[in-house]
């Protein structure tokens, strides 16, 4: 990845696409572990397993390719170190979802839906929404039920992530 160049991801879903410029001066391990896993196919087939009506859509996670019983714990294998930066989580952001430990994400990655700074300097934003809002929309809209975790977060219908391919331009 050229440092002059902008990097761009797609993300193709069953509710149509969103583009996201990736944030490599802020978060460069992060953007690096996010286009690798992308390129080896990693996402391709999971789907947005968590909808926060009005705060975020959370995708990533292997376990989602199948109703698995624990899906939102899967990951790649492996955690990456926090790069927390001055970037805010504010409508169309993406960041790196984690559990309470700062340096345990992986590859589940949230895309906030409205204003979050309560999340600033404690997540990893790494990109944003350049192209496909009404999808994010649309998305974020899902119906929800209840979650194992007792959260309104569980979508009522799955919303599939088909692809998410990098792109440099």
């Amino acid at each position: 990845m050229s440092d002059s160049a902008e990097t761009h991801v797609v993300i193709d879903t069953d509710a149509g696409s969103m583009t996201l410029k990736l944030w490599p001066e802020v978060a460069p391990k992060t953007v690096e572990n996010f286009i690798k896993l992308a390129g080896e196919g990693f996402y391709d087939g999971t789907a947005f397993h968590r909808i926060v009506r009005g705060f975020m859509i959370q995708g990533g996670d292997p376990l989602s390719k199948e109703d698995h019983p624990h899906v939102g714990t899967g990951g790649p294998g492996y955690q990456i170190k926090a790069e927390f930066n001055d970037r805010s989580h504010v409508r169309g952001v993406l960041s790196m979802a984690r559990s309470q430990d700062p340096d345990s994400a992986g590859s589940q990655f949230f895309i906030c839906l409205g204003d979050a700074t309560f999340l600033d300097r404690q997540y990893t934003c790494f990109g944003e929404l350049i192209e496909g809002d009404e999808v994010l929309e649309a998305i974020g809209n899902t119906p929800t039920s209840m979650s194992n975790g007792g959260e309104m977060s569980k979508p009522e219908n799955r919303v599939g992530v088909k692809t998410i391919r990098a792109k440099e331009d």
